[in-house]
């Protein structure tokens, strides 16, 4: 034990040029602290458990913490269900966010086609506009060609846009990630970088893709197609169980109340503070925020189909 101390000495005089001298020795087998007095140009220094501290007792400046190991995109995507914070502080490293959208492109894409083959896009638009008083008042004034023309119509509408889901998803994506960005960034006061909140957005809707397989798998175990409404197409809020002749401002309101959507938005509350110096309330005050405009929004447009 006496000589390592001794070459701990020898050591450092060599690489640093400094002079030391050894105070109370017998102190450290007492104690198990190495004490150390160097002597530079009258200038003193102590070495004490291994921290160096001037003669004013300012403590040096430690070293930083170390930053956590990266996670593969595999992980990122297991992560984001069972140690979300694991995946979302990783965005900080790396904000790529293709896997997860190429997953949710994916199994969208099946979903809908799904749909297709199962209910088809007649049945579809049929089923909306039976939940839609004013539109269905608007269809049945019409000639019985002209109403033929309109379905033909509002049928391929309805797929075009059902196929170009991954498209519109992107945009919305954007918007809700420049909502976030904006409270984050100016309301806050908070520095956050907007390719990390984009990531974020597309990985919490991960969530979503169980709506759309266990949808998927509903309909290919012959589950009835009389009331499927594609937009609501999960048991997952109350609107599900409601009568196709409803109110469609309860039924927008209802269908606001979603356990996936809810989760969703859960999971936006809890990244935000990894990407940026935010407070968990915080955080949660601006999905809240969101979450009351977005309800606002559906109810208000559901007002004027009524």
């Amino acid at each position: 034990m006496v000589h390592v101390v001794f070459d701990l000495q020898r050591n450092l005089t060599r690489r640093i040029g400094l002079e030391f001298e050894i105070v109370d020795f017998a102190r450290f087998f007492e104690t198990s602290v190495v004490r150390l007095f160097v002597v530079e140009n009258k200038s003193r220094m102590r070495l004490l458990g291994g921290n160096f501290m001037s003669t004013s007792g300012v403590p040096a400046q430690g070293v930083p913490a170390q930053e956590p190991a990266p996670l593969s995109e595999v992980q990122r995507l297991v992560d984001t269900f069972i140690a979300p914070t694991k995946t979302f502080t990783d965005l900080r490293r790396s904000a790529m966010w293709w896997a997860p959208y190429i997953i949710i492109v994916i199994v969208g894409s099946l979903f809908v086609y799904t749909i297709d083959v199962k209910v088809g896009f007649e049945k579809v638009v049929d089923n909306q506009i039976q939940m839609q008083p004013k539109a269905a008042e608007r269809l049945e004034k019409l000639p019985a060609d002209q109403r033929e023309v309109a379905m033909h119509r509002q049928v391929a509408i309805t797929k075009f846009i059902a196929y170009a889901v991954p498209v519109i998803a992107l945009i919305i994506y954007a918007i809700f990630a420049g909502v976030i960005f904006g409270a984050v960034k100016f309301a806050v006061n908070a520095e956050v970088k907007f390719n990390a909140v984009f990531a974020l957005i597309v990985y919490t809707r991960l969530p979503e893709l169980l709506r759309a397989i266990l949808s998927s798998i509903s309909l290919l175990a012959g589950v009835s197609t009389d009331s499927f409404d594609i937009n609501n197409p999960l048991a997952t809020n109350g609107a599900y169980f409601m009568d196709p002749s409803g109110s469609p401002i309860v039924r927008a309101l209802l269908g606001s109340f979603d356990i996936i959507t809810i989760w969703t938005l859960i999971l936006v509350a809890i990244g935000i503070p990894c990407i940026a110096k935010v407070k968990r309330g915080t955080a949660f005050g601006i999905v809240i925020g969101w979450f009351a405009f977005t309800i606002l929004l559906k109810v208000g447009l559901a007002a004027l189909s009524a």
